[in-house]
């Protein structure tokens, strides 16, 4: 049995109460109807928050459903994605969604109701599930909209009281702070259950509340099953101009089914078909309530984007040495000529030369701090606004510590540009703790993304100009010596290809490089040629997507004799690549010798450490002496 009914947005008398209360409900019903025909998800996580979100769906979420791409809607995320049952619920009352879909598609193959939402939903900002990251994610949507796009759309995120102990989460508080985002709030659902057991603070409201208050925010405790109080916290977290909100609310798990409100053990539990009908016939059956949200004023942004101007990319001459971390950061800077480029330093601006970025357009400059989740975060949020986003840091740190947000950008398909500085042994005296040598595989391993490694500062700065316009994930790898340049301004550079030196029919071996084991590849075939060997050499700039045709055609040419020299760990690297490319049942017969970093380095100048490691020019020569001879 069905029945039709309206909220409207007003004041909270007794009527809009009782429509919430029923909003509420239906919910909480709907929540249990998919999730128990799917057989799976999180219905006790949903049920806690529903009064919760029928406030802030009905009064305060400032969305036109019918337009998701307008400029000035509010955002929703959900941080605590596996509250999908609740989330879907909530598109259903909109009518965006219907009933059929919710109930009979949740959790089914092909179908758009994932377990944890995707942006393959189009009122779905980013991907979630993996907890500690959608409020971080909203500190870059909420920073885009305060600094950027100057518009007053608010940003809402549901948190889930188990992912307070991500340190995650009080990045982005700090940073909220810091960036004075009064236009973000984070409700978090404080239902004392996690998966196994209570969570660490439980219900000591006041010990959350000096936590958040300590990272600068303000704090508003609430019962989270009260109407009045939730919508007086909603309103009061919306009219602060410079200090972001967490509203604490008290709420119980599984709220409104008696037989497991605040009972260990349903986490992630579908409730049995039996149990399921008896709470929904207690709750009063499946409703049809459609809502309304207040309308979004209406704006536009104040940064004009997709817009192309000419951008004059730096020159250098044949010969002179520049480490290619300056050539992102003259590139970069070329790149402010588009006003929708923004550039995040994770206070390491001096070295990966991010800071000359400052110096271009330092109102789309945004320091970080030494907080690479919240850099990575930030990034796929201001992506969420249309934004052109460069994020930099050390590639030892970029990469290794933010790898669970970078691959759940690559589930959300967002689009980010990564640049990690100071990468493999060649960084010297530092030592192993500052070297990156599974960046490559690291990032190869993430779907959609894109990985580039120059060597020189004019193939760098074109790298760079590329990954501006470059779907998906794009990292570059940068060195921190200088290094020769060695292409001229007439040559071009695309995600995809290759450059091939020295090929001739009579060649007897492939030497392939990328970055800083090029220039050695190139020393090394300048060696084996007076000695009588002729070798070709591919720089390897782009990793990934590999260049396969010409590295397929070089193993033909020369008889599957190939070495291949990185700076980096075998696994997952550029031999991995080069190998990849070559499988199939046409590739010829090889004698690969993949020089790479296989033990632990220490400290010592980055020539000492190259040649230590194995991939210097005498061990490319000798491994190229040995091939050719067998």
């Amino acid at each position: 049995m069905t029945q039709d009914a309206t909220v409207q947005p007003g004041p909270l008398a007794s009527t809009a109460s009782e429509g919430l209360k029923a909003l509420a409900t239906q919910l909480r019903v709907d929540s249990i109807r998919c999730s128990t025909k799917a057989g799976s998800g999180h219905p006790t996580s949903s049920l806690s928050a529903a009064d919760v979100m029928a406030v802030l769906l009905t009064r305060h979420l400032h969305y036109d459903w019918d337009n998701p791409s307008l400029a000035n809607n509010d955002h929703l995320i959900f941080s605590k994605g596996h509250a999908s049952p609740l989330l879907y619920s909530m598109y259903r009352a909109v009518g965006v969604v219907d009933e059929d879909e919710l109930i009979d598609t949740y959790r089914t193959f092909g179908a758009r109701l994932q377990g944890h939402p995707t942006p393959t939903l189009p009122w779905v900002d980013v991907a979630t599930g993996s907890l500690g990251q959608g409020l971080p994610v909203a500190v870059g949507v909420a920073l885009a909209g305060r600094s950027l796009d100057k518009l007053p759309f608010h940003t809402w995120v549901l948190c889930g009281d188990s992912e307070l102990a991500e340190g995650s989460i009080w990045e982005a508080i700090d940073k909220a702070a810091y960036y004075k985002l009064g236009n973000l709030t984070a409700v978090v659902d404080v239902n004392r259950l996690g998966q196994d057991g209570p969570t660490e603070l439980q219900w000591d409201m006041e010990a959350y509340a000096k936590r958040v208050e300590a990272f600068g925010a303000r704090a508003i405790v609430i019962d989270g099953h009260d109407f009045g109080q939730i919508d007086d916290a909603l309103s009061k977290a919306r009219s602060d101009g410079d200090t972001p909100t967490v509203i604490l609310a008290k709420t119980i798990k599984g709220k409104g089914v008696p037989e497991v409100e605040d009972r260990n053990g349903w986490h992630g539990k579908a409730l049995p078909a039996d149990m399921a009908e008896k709470a929904i016939a207690a709750l009063g059956g499946p409703t049809n309530l459609r809502v309304s949200c207040p309308k979004p004023v209406s704006g536009e942004a104040a940064i004009a984007q997709g817009t192309h101007p000419d951008v004059s990319l730096p020159h250098w001459e044949v010969g002179d040495k520049v480490a290619t971390r300056a050539a992102f950061g003259a590139a970069v800077s070329a790149l402010s000529a588009r006003p929708d480029v923004v550039v995040l330093d994770g206070e390491v601006g001096n070295s990966t030369h991010a800071g000359d970025f400052k110096d271009a357009a330092p109102e789309r400059y945004f320091e970080v701090f030494i907080a690479e989740q919240q850099l990575v975060a930030t990034a796929v949020g201001l992506s969420v606004r249309g934004y052109i986003a460069f994020a930099a840091s050390f590639a030892a740190f970029l990469i290794s510590r933010p790898f669970d947000f970078i691959r759940m950008a690559g589930v959300s398909e967002a689009t980010i540009r990564l640049v990690g500085s100071h990468a493999g042994v060649e960084i010297g005296q530092d030592g192993p703790s500052q070297m990156a040598l599974e960046d490559i595989a690291a990032m190869r391993a993430v779907h959609g993304s894109t990985v580039l490694y120059p060597a020189d500062a004019p193939s760098a700065a074109r790298l760079v100009n590329a990954m501006a316009d470059t779907k998906g994930i794009s990292y570059l790898r940068a060195t921190r010596g200088a290094y020769p340049v060695i292409y001229g301004p007439e040559e071009d550079f695309t995600v995809g290809g290759s450059k091939v030196h020295g090929a001739s029919p009579d060649d007897q071996v492939t030497l392939i490089g990328a970055g800083v084991t090029l220039h050695e590849c190139l020393s090394a075939a300048d060696e084996l040629a007076a000695s009588g060997i002729k070798a070709r050499v591919i720089d390897l700039y782009s990793v990934k997507p590999v260049d396969v045709e010409t590295v397929r055609k070089a193993c033909r040419d020369t008889g599957g004799r190939l070495v291949i020299a990185e700076d980096h760990y075998p696994q997952g690297g550029i031999g991995s690549a080069v190998l990849e490319a070559l499988a199939g049942p046409d590739t010829p017969e090889l004698h690969v010798a993949l020089l790479s970093v296989t033990g632990l380095p220490g400290s010592g100048k980055p020539a000492e450490l190259l040649d230590a490691a194995g991939v210097s020019a005498r061990h490319i020569v000798a491994a190229a002496r040995g091939l050719v001879g067998a």
